[in-house]
């Protein structure tokens, strides 16, 4: 992150402009905020710079792609010592499986949110992956059985 910026109405139209459309030209989203193309393309580079927008990406529909499988897993870790904590970090963000890693207050400690291709695959992360990371104590899966809502727009 580059530096902060106060974000400013405009901003906000563009911030939820481009999350509606990421692909959309310059000109387009000058004309959807009633901006000039140079001013808008300047707000945009700023918002950038800033880390406000950190990335442009595709939403992919996962059944599409066979990746059927999605659940909630809950970890506990048996001591929070450092290396313990770092270690389990580390190798969740390595996992592509790995969607979602919260740290939580409450029963566990950890909430991610996998997806797979199957069971088995599902069944192969749990065994050569995160039963064999050092500190892991228990590990619950809820199965969902149904996505009723998935959003990546934020209400800006």
């Amino acid at each position: 992150m580059a530096g902060k910026i106060e974000i400013e109405p405009g901003d906000r139209q563009i911030l939820d402009a481009l999350q509606h459309n990421g692909r959309i030209s310059n000109q387009e989203l000058a004309e959807s905020v009633a901006m000039s193309a140079s001013a808008c393309w300047r707000r945009v580079r700023a918002l950038e710079q800033a880390g406000v927008i950190e990335r442009y990406t595709a939403v992919i529909n996962p059944d599409a792609c066979g990746l059927g499988f999605h659940a909630m897993v809950h970890v506990v870790l048996s001591r929070h010592q450092a290396d313990h904590v770092e270690s389990f970090i580390g190798a969740v963000m390595t996992r592509p499986e790995v969607l979602d890693c919260f740290a939580t207050t409450g029963d566990a400690d950890y909430h991610l949110r996998v997806r797979c291709r199957d069971l088995g695959a599902y069944n192969e992360f749990l065994e050569k992956f995160l039963f064999a990371l050092k500190g892991v104590s228990t590990v619950k899966t809820n199965l969902i059985l149904r996505q009723l809502k998935h959003e990546t727009r934020l209400p800006v």
